[in-house]
């Protein structure tokens, strides 16, 4: 059974930081690039971040370059998204696909919540 479970979301300040991580079971990790999205209320799903299975990433996002990192372990099955110096607007739901590299399947996490508020 494959399994993708997000966490490290929560309430942070303007300015603070989080990081979230992505866990993934069931599949070869190694053999999927990950993305992070984002979806905030009443707005459609963005991308975020993807980083390949063997660990270049790119930014989908003019507005986290140079304060999101993503990264991944292939030997612990995880990745994660360093963010810093959070902003109101980084606000949302914050979701990890996991997406085989020949696009064979996909899979979703259940999200997690990122709230940036004084």
């Amino acid at each position: 059974q494959v399994q993708v479970v997000e966490s490290g979301g929560g309430l942070v300040h303007p300015g603070g930081s989080l990081r979230l991580s992505c866990a993934a079971s069931g599949i070869i990790f190694s053999d999927y690039a990950i993305g992070w999205y984002r979806q905030a209320p009443r707005k459609q799903r963005e991308l975020v971040a993807t980083i390949t299975e063997d660990g270049y990433p790119d930014y989908a996002l003019d507005s986290v370059k140079g304060r999101f990192t993503i990264s991944r372990d292939n030997d612990k099955n995880t990745a994660w998204l360093q963010m810093n110096d959070l902003k109101p607007e980084d606000t949302a739901v914050y979701y990890c696909s996991a997406v085989h590299k020949l696009a064979l399947n996909g899979y979703w996490g259940q999200g997690t919540q990122v709230t940036v508020s004084a």
